[in-house]
């Protein structure tokens, strides 16, 4: 693969100050791929000032919103044309299957083409009247970009996790300063390329590479930062809430969840396992959404655990560039090591290992497992209520409506849930009782740019996506304006 030695910053590829690089590794190989910059905080500072003079002093604040949209579509256009090459190497960085990551650039592009046109609208949108009650003054409400604003995305979805970032923060007129992981750097320094060649003017969007403390930890610290945008693990948010609130940094978290599936007995048994199934194993379970408590009623909880069984086996596992995979290995050994221990744990504390956990036959290199499907899990038991983040599935039956719910939402995330049964009066009562940002009825994990996503609880502050998702990088100014002939007459009589 091609050098990726160089950080994104003012526009220009420049090496870290530090000279220092990172290797980045195909979880399927176990070897390495590239060789990538690893920043410092000496390049924090260097890309804070030029986001900064970007925003205060260059035009991309000051053009209109159509204009915006325009750069933004080329963008969308930009990861269209290299959709084939940015998902190889989104497999190669990450591990998913080919499919998906055709998928997730396919959304990635669609993301900036949605947010061109929220740009597009802030013209005719950007100042809203208000009617006060002294008709001697006159009010606007008026929308502003927050400044600058900094981004920390997981490795889950690269491009995909920067797209929900970058291309409202670039609609509501901020620049930014994106920071991905360090498991997954490639396709996101790749979008510095693509922004160039789209004319985004420099200093706009600056892409910094490298480990959390020494990238993301002194830009959660930067006075010059206006707004932090996080999405990752609980721990890391609650550390980033921490710094940004030296300053009062305004803020938006997307973190963990432990979300639950409630299945009741009157649900079409192959329609559930299939749902099941999207939810846990899709980008093998490294989904923060991910469905991974599922609540089955008695009357059909032996025969759907059959089903999920028999089709689990079925799975293909192996290289994401490999036709007919669909699950692909764990993102990093670290992280192989943690689903493992995960597994071990569930069974120390009671759960029934239905299937999986091993490492498949044909495969001895890279960070394969069989996905796992545990029953009769206990509701005290770690692996019921701590997010795993691997292609572990924990069941439990219910009896009633109530218990299923109390259930759902004993738990300290509230990222999403999903509901599934033939009674539609029933889906909807059980959704609005859930509490969770997100609810699926009869599905799970359908994602669409134009809806909220943010989470109850400790998964999360604030929404990303849609209208939602531009607001987050707005902010609302008052300009009152005095009608009157003569002075008010408060002094000066």
């Amino acid at each position: 693969m091609k050098s990726y030695e160089q950080l994104f910053i003012d526009g220009r590829w420049v090496a870290p100050v530090n000279k220092g690089t990172f290797e980045t590794v195909d979880p399927s190989t176990e070897q390495v791929i590239a060789k990538v910059a690893s920043a410092t905080a000496e390049d924090v500072d260097l890309a804070v000032k030029a986001a900064r003079k970007a925003f205060d002093e260059g035009p991309w604040p000051r053009m209109s919103g159509a204009e915006r949209g325009v750069v933004l579509r080329r963008i969308g256009n930009g990861i269209r044309d290299r959709i084939q090459e940015l998902a190889e190497i989104e497999v190669r960085d990450n591990g998913k299957p080919l499919p998906e990551a055709l998928w997730d650039l396919g959304d990635a592009a669609g993301c900036f083409e949605f947010y061109a046109g929220l740009a597009e609208k802030l013209d005719e949108n950007a100042e809203t009247p208000v009617t006060l009650s002294d008709d001697r003054f006159s009010s606007v409400a008026r929308k502003e970009p927050v400044g600058v604003a900094g981004a920390i995305i997981p490795w889950n979805f690269p491009m995909l996790m920067a797209a929900w970032k970058v291309a409202p923060a670039l609609a509501a007129g901020c620049t930014m300063i994106l920071k991905p992981s360090e498991m997954t750097s490639l396709t996101a320094l790749e979008l510095g390329s693509i922004a160039a060649e789209a004319d985004l003017p420099p200093g706009v969007l600056n892409i910094l590479t490298g480990p959390g403390s020494d990238v993301g930890a002194p830009m959660s610290e930067h006075q010059g930062i206006d707004k932090l945008a996080f999405t990752g693990s609980m721990p890391t948010g609650s550390r980033i809430m921490q710094a940004a609130a030296r300053d009062i940094k305004n803020i938006s978290l997307e973190l963990g969840g432990k979300s639950p599936f409630i299945v009741f007995d009157d649900s079409d048994i192959d329609a559930a396992v299939e749902w099941i199934m999207f939810g846990i194993f899709w980008n093998q379970g490294e989904v923060c959404s991910a469905t991974s408590r599922v609540l089955v009623q008695r009357g059909i909880y032996d025969r759907l655990l059959q089903r999920l069984k028999e089709e689990t086996r079925k799975i293909k596992i192996g290289n994401g560039l490999e036709d007919g995979v669909l699950l692909g290995p764990i993102v990093s050994k670290g992280q192989y090591e943690k689903v493992l221990a995960a597994v071990a744990r569930g069974e120390e504390d009671g759960a029934r290992l239905v299937t999986g956990g091993d490492r498949p036959a044909r495969l001895d290199k890279g960070y394969f497992m069989e996905p796992v499907v545990f029953a009769d899990v206990p509701e005290e038991s770690w692996v019921w209520n701590e997010e795993i983040f691997g292609p572990v599935v924990c069941i439990r039956p219910f009896d009633e409506e109530n218990e299923a719910v109390r259930s759902a939402n004993n738990s300290r995330f509230g990222l999403a849930a999903a509901v599934m049964s033939r009674d539609n009066e029933r889906c909807e009562r059980v959704a609005r009782a859930l509490r969770a940002g997100i609810v699926w009825i009869n599905c799970s994990q359908p994602t669409f740019t134009e809806a909220p996503w943010g989470g109850y609880k400790q998964s999360g502050i604030g929404r990303e996506l849609g209208v939602w998702g531009l607001n987050n990088y707005l902010e609302t100014k008052q300009i009152t304006r005095y009608d009157g002939d003569k002075p008010w007459g408060w002094y000066i009589k």
